[in-house]
Formats: structure tokens, sequence, C-alpha cells
């Protein structure tokens, strides 16, 4: 036995490969093979309905799963044998097919002695007669929006006001989602004759999906609308203020509620997500709220100590006392200086870095050579 049809073969990736190295090869064959692109080509039309039928199972998580347990199985069509009840005909041809065609009542299924399997494939492929009896779509709510952030270092501590612009797909406001020119009247889908469902089908096996021409809504109009192309949808980019909180780093999320894309049909909006990401700084970095500040200081200063001036981050200045014999590398700690959230707030710590000269004065390399004698 053998599966009717191998999705993976259509769609030309192996059966180990990820949801997204399926979707960017759907993508890829759709772009190709899109009616659109080839006017008048009817195998270019067969195969863009053959890559969106197995685009359709596996891209859905669920469905793959219960496709590659079908799979398993190897093929179903002599199933059909197995029950003598009457089976329906359906318009489309499509999984409730007439006797004797070798189709498949995914009900019988489980007559025959399968179990819950018939309501798996049910599921799975869906019920003709429900998709036939489907009403149109309201209201619904729309896109949401997902972008990351970049932001300054310094903003992201103290907080602040950024623009963001983000590509968003909306309604087209020509047409208000119909996909016609205006003037022109939305007529029956002739490539699924208005039930917005398509049969596929080989040997035994055959399943319904939404028809890519009319995009499942059963109808088209006479003539598409210029501004979408008939899509009833537009690529638009939209502009948003953005609050950056004080204290925020780098995968910090925000939810905007109805900033995102606007419904169709009069649909509420959707969500702008938006995930930042916090640029190093020059300067200082960053251990949780505390901020780390490294000073350069010559082997002098180590040595013998000094008195500092370091910048905060807001650019006021503390004072700090170096002690005598400082190690390169100790840290000192100033309180309260650090970065400031939710009412809780850090330390500034200072790291000495300590420089060697690269070239002395004849006095400087005598002096070193006489400590370097005392040390000894």
């Amino acid at each position: 036995m053998q599966t009717s049809i191998d999705y993976y073969a259509v769609l030309g990736v192996p059966k180990t490969a990820t949801h997204e190295e399926i979707k960017k090869q759907y993508r890829k064959l759709a772009s190709k093979h899109h009616p659109d692109k080839n006017p008048n080509d009817s195998k270019a039309a067969d195969k863009f309905k053959g890559i969106s039928e197995a685009y359709q199972t596996l891209g859905n998580e669920e469905k793959r799963k219960q496709y590659d347990a079908m799979r398993s199985l190897g093929s179903i069509g002599d199933f059909s044998a197995r029950s003598q009840r009457p089976r329906g005909s359906s318009s489309g041809g499509g999984a409730y097919s007439q006797p004797g065609a070798g189709g498949i009542n995914f009900e019988d299924l489980g007559a025959a002695g399968f179990g819950p399997l018939g309501d798996i494939f049910s599921q799975m492929f869906g019920d003709a007669r429900a998709q036939q009896n489907a009403k149109p779509r309201g209201p619904t709510r729309g896109q949401d929006v997902e972008t990351t952030l970049d932001v300054d270092f310094r903003m992201a501590a103290l907080g602040g006001k950024l623009q963001v612009e983000q590509p968003v797909t909306e309604e087209c406001a020509t047409c208000h989602g119909t996909g016609a020119a205006p003037g022109a009247r939305i007529v029956n889908c002739t490539e699924c004759n208005g039930r917005g469902t398509i049969s596929f089908g080989q040997g035994g096996f055959a399943v319904q999906r939404p028809c890519p021409v009319c995009l499942g809504r059963g109808q088209v109009p006479t003539e598409r609308c210029p501004t979408c192309a008939g899509s009833g949808e537009v690529r638009t980019k939209r502009r948003w203020q953005i609050t950056v909180k004080p204290g925020v780093d780098t995968g910090t999320k925000i939810r905007m509620k109805g900033q995102g894309g606007r419904g169709p049909k009069g649909g509420p909006p959707g969500d702008l997500l938006i995930t930042f990401n916090v640029k190093p700084d020059r300067f200082y970095s960053r251990e949780g709220l505390d901020l780390i500040a490294p000073v350069p200081i010559t082997i002098f200063d180590a040595s013998l100590g000094k008195k500092i001036n370091v910048k905060t981050l807001d650019g006021t200045k503390v004072a700090l006392k170096i002690p005598a014999g400082t190690q390169n590398g100790k840290r000192f700690r100033v309180r309260g200086q650090g970065i400031e959230k939710d009412g809780a707030r850090g330390d500034l710590i200072v790291q000495v870095d300590v420089h060697v000269p690269e070239r002395l004065t004849p006095e400087q390399e005598e002096a070193m050579r006489k400590l370097a004698e005392t040390m000894q």
C-alpha cells in the first residue's frame, strides 16, 4: 500500500522539514506558479492548486500530525469497500463521493472497525457539506503587528519616546475588502461554482480545500479593484510613538492594545507587539540594574592612589577615591547611581582599568628601575 497524495513531494521538501522550511518553500512555489503570473497556463494553475492544497495540511501543525499518521497506515482507498451503506454525493466531488467512485466517506472508517480514525480524518480534511453551507465572514479582528525595536542604551536606562514605522496588512479602503473595482459586480466564482471550496483527489482519496481563485469566498468581482488587485487587502506602513519606560532591557516585550492592523468589515483592530533590543553603549555596560563603568588609570595612580570624577548616567559627576595599591579590575560601588525600574534602583560600579604606558621618558624609566629595585 502507499499513500494516495504525497504532500511533501508536492512541495519538494523532506518529511523532516521544519515549519519555517515548509513555509519558505510554499511561498517560493506559490509565487512562481500563481495564476496572475501565468495567465492562460492551465498547468501552472493546476500546479498552484496542488501547492495550496499541500500547504493547507503541512503548514498546520495539528493537520500535519494527522496526515503523517495517515501516511504511516498506507493507502486507505480500499477501505471504502468495507462499508455497505449508501454514500451521499457532494457537488464538489470531494470527501463524500459516490458509491463505486473509489472515494472515502470518513464516517465509514469507524464502521469498518477503525475507531476514531474516521473522526480524525474528518477533522483533518473538513466536511464538504458544512463548507458549502458556510456563511460569509462578518467583522473580524485586525492583524496583530509584531516588531523588534532598537533602543539606545541610555534611553533604555532612563526612558523616553521613539517613533516606529511598521508595514501592516489592512482592508483595502477603495473596495472595503470586496476586491471589486468601483462599479463592478460580484459574481459566483466559475472555478468552484460559488461553493468557495474545490476538490483535489488522486486514487481513492479526495479532500476539500478553499478555492485559490476566490480565496474561499465563493464570489469574484467582474473587475478587480485597482488598489489591491482584487485581494481586498493592502500592504501599508503605519507610524506609532512608543513610550520607552526606564529600565527596559533586551527581550523586554510590550503590548499596545488596539494599535495593530484595522479590522476587516468594521472589526476591532489588532494589537502592536514590540520586543526591545538594547544597543550597546560605548562606555557603560549593564548587570541587572547596576551600571558598570570602566575607568582607565595609570600604573602610577594605581600605585600611589588618586581622586577621580566619574560621570553618572544622567551626566552628573561623583567623586571617587582610588586607594594606593589598587589592582587592575578592582571594582568600587557608588550606591544609588544605577538604573531605576519599578521603584528599585541599582548602583554605579566603577571598574578600574590600569593602563601601562607604552613609552617612558628617561626620567620615568629611571624612577621605575629604582622602584623595582626597592621592591625586590
